[in-house]
């Protein structure tokens, strides 16, 4: 059974109401075939070039953004170093390996969804063993499931006991 699993599962859950997956609105299929192939290519990426991939892989989109948690994905070196007190080495070489590699990662993204990265981060952390790969989409209209603003840029100064907040929206 393939190790995908959880986000195959995203792909057959049947739409609202209905016990049918084949009725399910083309673009809900759609991103779940699309979030299912990022995880699965990101972590083909992770272990073509480190040697050993992630154990487990979600993704999620929300709007505009594509966010990608891996777990599982340090090397036996990296572990030996990390346990030495030499994390630091560790996250340098592979903040050093994302810049290295951001065009394949990205083109993994836009390649699934159709759409373009304007902006790639990512993040690691040892305890516990995951990290974090962060894409921003171009923008396009329709696509806002919910949404939060907070512009200050008209606020008063705040005084201690009464914070001026400004202009807020919320969707």
């Amino acid at each position: 059974m393939s190790k995908d699993r959880g986000a195959r599962q995203v792909e057959s859950e049947p739409a609202a109401g209905t016990g049918d997956p084949a009725s399910q609105e083309p673009a809900v299929r759609l991103r779940g075939e699309a979030l299912a192939r990022i995880s699965t290519e990101l972590v083909r990426l992770h272990r073509r070039y480190y040697g050993k991939g992630p154990t487990k892989a979600k993704t999620y989109i929300v709007n505009d953004t594509v966010i990608c948690t891996l777990k599982g994905g340090f090397t036996t070196v990296e572990l030996t170093m990390i346990d030495e007190g030499k994390a630091d080495a560790v996250y340098e070489m592979r903040r050093t390996f994302q810049e290295v590699m951001e065009n394949q990662f990205r083109h993994v993204v836009e390649d699934a969804t159709g759409r373009k990265v304007i902006a790639y981060m990512s993040q690691i952390h040892h305890d516990p063993d995951m990290a974090v790969e962060l894409f921003v989409l171009e923008p396009i209209s329709g696509m806002v499931v919910g949404e939060h603003e907070l512009d200050l840029s008209d606020s008063q100064p705040a005084t201690d006991s009464e914070p001026e907040l400004g202009g807020v929206r919320s969707n």
